[in-house]
């Protein structure tokens, strides 16, 4: 039983299926490109849609709207110093507003920047530097059905291997994501984050943590790590951070708000660069492109995130989306992560090649069937990799019910009966940038003449 109660509610509505049809192909079979309004039960993201508690609310009544300097920030401050143990803040209109301050001071064109497993926005902005994202990402990450606690860790043998190929000069910064979004949301353990720490020291490089689910993250690390038997959540999550030179943060992940994120370091010299580099993109480094209500309500989420029992509702309401799907033979990767189910989408489409895009192909049906959008994390979302092709279904915080979580699962369900029904697609216009061309490609349907070529 959950232990909140709803003040606020906003009616829905599933269309028929001939609108969803014809949604669909004026989308371009892009979940992207689909009206909020068209969409039943929407799973695209975690970022920013969840629903905010009545403290946050009344937060925004209290927001310093002062251009620089005001309290808002101050309260944020405090709040990133308490919860997550830094002392410079940098705030920013979201989290790849954190990354681009972030990697615009520490990374230059030539660099090789490892990460246990970029995610998108991230690997953009490395590339958008001239520099190139690597994964260093555990081989059992690649098994859907593995029992490994922790398949989010960095693997610091391929992180060495990279040192030997390129030299440690040529690497700025190591990146380490809790939980890691590329890798099914799994969590890293605070084993790994200090063999990392130690890596990164090694070679001098900076060691950044993209924290945006870092409460999650100290969840599964008391229940699986027997180190932290026992510790709180907001314990692990300072002793996790405390390896850390810097973090990027989108508060619209763990910080439970609609906008906001911020960039946070321990150097002196970094936060001098980075608030210069805000002025130039974000605004003035008090407020950082943000209202100061905005402001108010993420220092007010960044503390809820560490309290019981939220962060153990939250994980858990998503291990019972991943149980509801598994009931309905619906194959998806396991253990379940802290913020989405991901769908082994090959499996349910496993006579769609990889070049027709299997993965875009499940999201697609999974709209057309029951008005659910989800996200491909795969060949389309991450051209270039061989990744397995995923569709995650994350879930807003607070938002969702049992009900429907069951239609989710149900329509997941209709959709692998019917599996023989659904081809492949191909693209028929991207943008230049192919690290983000899943955010706005149009794609169609194969023929049928080709849908087995």
């Amino acid at each position: 039983m959950r232990s909140y109660k709803a003040k606020m509610v906003e009616p829905i509505r599933l269309p028929s299926r001939e609108e969803r049809e014809a949604a669909l192909d004026a989308a371009g079979y892009n979940a992207f490109n689909l009206d909020a309004a068209d969409v039943f039960v929407d799973l695209l993201t975690d970022s920013g849609t969840g629903t905010m508690s009545a403290e946050q609310w009344a937060a925004l009544m209290r927001g310093d709207e002062a251009y620089a300097g005001s309290d808002s920030f101050g309260r944020l401050c405090e709040s990133v110093a308490d919860v997550m143990g830094f002392e410079h803040v940098v705030p920013t209109h979201q989290g790849r507003g954190a990354e681009n301050v972030l990697y615009g001071v520490l990374v230059d064109e030539g660099d090789v920047v490892p990460n246990n497993a970029h995610f998108d926005t991230t690997r953009a902005h490395v590339a958008n530097q001239g520099a190139e994202p690597v994964d260093c990402t555990l081989p059992a990450a690649r098994d859907p059905d593995s029992s490994d606690p922790f398949k989010g860790d960095f693997d610091v043998d391929a992180g060495w291997e990279l040192v030997e190929e390129v030299g440690a000069e040529s690497i700025p910064v190591v990146v380490l994501t809790i939980t890691n979004n590329s890798v099914a949301g799994q969590p890293v353990s605070v084993e790994n984050t200090r063999e990392v720490a130690a890596f990164a020291e090694e070679i001098d490089a900076t060691f950044v943590v993209d924290a945006c689910r870092f409460a999650e993250n100290a969840y599964f690390v008391r229940e699986r790590e027997s180190e932290f038997a026992g510790w709180t959540v907001a314990d692990i999550v300072r002793e996790q951070l405390s390896y850390a030179d810097a973090v990027t943060m989108s508060g619209k992940k763990d910080a439970i708000v609609n906008i906001g994120g911020f960039a946070a370091m321990r150097d002196d010299d970094v936060f001098e660069a980075a608030k210069q580099r805000a002025i130039l993109y974000e605004g003035f480094p008090t407020y950082g492109g943000l209202a100061g209500r905005d402001v108010e309500a993420m220092a007010v989420g960044l503390r809820e995130a560490v309290e019981p029992p939220y962060v153990e509702e939250r994980v858990e309401q998503v291990a019972e989306l991943g149980r509801l799907l598994v009931e309905a033979g619906v194959p998806v990767y396991e253990p379940t992560g802290g913020h989405a189910v991901y769908v082994d989408a090959e499996r349910v489409l496993p006579h769609v090649p990889k070049d027709r895009y299997p993965g875009q192909a499940l999201v697609c049906a999974l709209y057309r069937e029951g008005g659910v959008r989800g996200v491909e994390l795969g060949g389309f979302a991450f051209p270039g990799t061989d990744r397995p092709d995923l569709v995650r279904l994350a879930l807003p915080r607070r938002t969702y019910s049992r009900e429907h979580l069951e239609h989710v699962a149900e329509t997941a369900g209709r959709v692998r009966e019917s599996a023989e029904e659904y081809r492949g697609l191909e693209i028929v216009e991207e943008p230049e940038m192919a690290e983000l061309r899943h955010f706005s490609a149009r794609l169609r349907p194969v023929p049928a003449s080709h849908a087995a070529d």
